[in-house]
């Protein structure tokens, strides 16, 4: 080889993460494991209310209208869950993926390839498996959505319990694929999902969110002045015809992401971190009281495991998710001569891959759209959702279990300070990009 000639070397999926992202995706993952918690608390109360004596005060509680009816806002709490509380979620969902795409892995497209082309090909993957299922039932089609988008909160709460010392790189992995998930999702049901556009509403949204995106170019945070110009931009995207959480993700992808002069957080992490726990803690757990209660019995389990969409939802999260995003990432990790990091396999990949077929908030969402609230197909429906996301995380769960003890020793490697100077030692090596522990 030449003088002065050296040869590239292969770039390295999941590696170790920077110092920086490390620590960000670590508390990151914290509020989230947390979040998935109370969210299975929130489904628990909801199937058993739902099932007990006290079914028609649940029932009652989801129809209760509230709301102003000069501006059609005049909703019933369970179109509040949907449409208002999501938005929320939604809204943080575009404030991580903000950060991702400006200071995250999402940066870099040699490293953003492989989790985004994951995440889109286990999104078609599933979706083609459904449109299979129901082939020849028009109403069932209209669900094919449904089996697309990742849980991150409940993925992450099964990793609590099985797969605490995963190695960082494979959490930020999910999560990635996670966000990138969330807002495919929320395109979808824009485009695919939104009848009889109001176009003076959508454009005076739209106004609305350029005048946030504006005012935060010009560096202004103020809450009194961005709360109310956000759910103008919300109200208006309602009235528009198109589902209201896109207006949360907008929010989230206008807002700046550079750091303060100071060297201090910027807004989305700022506001991530305001909002995360909100989203999580309430949001989400009030809209699965809302959303999950469906009847539990011998009659209701034998029509779903006859309905064509309830079908197609479970096979689709469980074989589509699972081939998706593990062919995705195994393709371009081929494509690109990328190695996978020399102390996981890909049986890894597929244990997180497996995972991904645990859906909650954005399944449940475009069920409720493509069926009706509440509807008797929106019921079996939700019944295949939560079937799969059960079985998913059975399955997941045991495939990373067997690999329990690798995951410790890398893990217990990754945190080695034998200085203890607060800095792992694995990057103060003399090992390329692993030097500089500082962002």
């Amino acid at each position: 080889m030449p003088d002065g000639v050296r040869r590239s070397r292969p770039a390295e999926f999941l590696g170790l993460l920077p110092f920086s992202e490390r620590a960000y995706v670590t508390q990151l993952l914290r509020r989230e494991t947390v979040g998935g918690a109370l969210i299975l608390v929130a489904a628990t109360v909801a199937l058993v209310w739902a099932n007990s004596p006290w079914h028609a005060a649940y029932t009652d509680l989801q129809q209760t209208e509230i709301g102003p009816q000069a501006l059609d806002l005049h909703l019933s709490l369970s179109e509040w869950a949907g449409s208002g509380l999501l938005a929320i979620f939604f809204f943080v969902a575009g404030l991580e993926l903000k950060r991702e795409l400006v200071h995250g892995t999402l940066r870099r497209p040699a490293e953003a390839v492989l989790p985004v082309a994951a995440a889109v090909i286990g999104m078609a993957v599933p979706a083609l498996i459904y449109l299979a299922v129901t082939a020849g039932d028009a109403q069932a089609a209209r669900g094919w959505a449904i089996p697309t988008a990742t849980d991150i909160a409940f993925c992450l709460a099964v990793l609590a319990v099985v797969g605490r010392r995963l190695p960082a790189a494979l959490r930020a992995f999910l999560l990635t694929l996670a966000v990138v998930d969330d807002l495919v999702a929320i395109v979808i049901i824009a485009v695919f999902y939104s009848d009889g556009v109001e176009a003076l509403a959508l454009a005076g949204s739209a106004a609305a969110l350029a005048l946030y995106g504006l005012l935060q170019r010009r560096g202004i945070d103020a809450w009194p002045v961005l709360v109310p110009l956000a759910l103008v931009a919300w109200g208006l995207m309602h009235a528009s015809g198109v589902h209201p959480t896109v207006a949360g993700v907008a929010l989230g992808l206008l807002t700046r992401a550079a750091h303060q002069p100071d060297g201090s957080p910027g807004p989305v992490e700022r506001f991530a971190h305001r909002w995360q726990p909100l989203s999580a803690g309430v949001a989400v757990p009030l809209f699965a009281v809302l959303s999950v209660g469906i009847s539990v019995s011998v009659d209701s389990l034998q029509a779903a495991a006859q309905d064509r969409a309830a079908v197609g939802v479970v096979v689709a999260r469980l074989v589509g998710k699972t081939v998706g995003v593990f062919a995705g990432a195994y393709l371009v990790a081929r494509l690109t001569a990328a190695r996978l990091h020399p102390g996981l396999r890909w049986a890894d990949v597929f244990g997180v891959a497996v995972l991904t077929g645990i859906g909650f908030a954005v399944p449940l969402l475009v069920s409720d759209v493509a069926f009706g609230a509440g509807s008797e197909q929106d019921d079996r429906t939700t019944a295949g959702i939560l079937a799969a996301a059960l079985l998913a995380a059975c399955f997941g769960a045991v495939l990373l279990r067997l690999r329990h003890r690798r995951y410790e020793r890398l893990y217990d490697e990754e945190n080695r300070d034998g200085d203890e100077d607060g800095i792992p030692d694995v990057y103060q090596s003399s090992e390329p990009g692993q030097t500089d522990p500082t962002p």
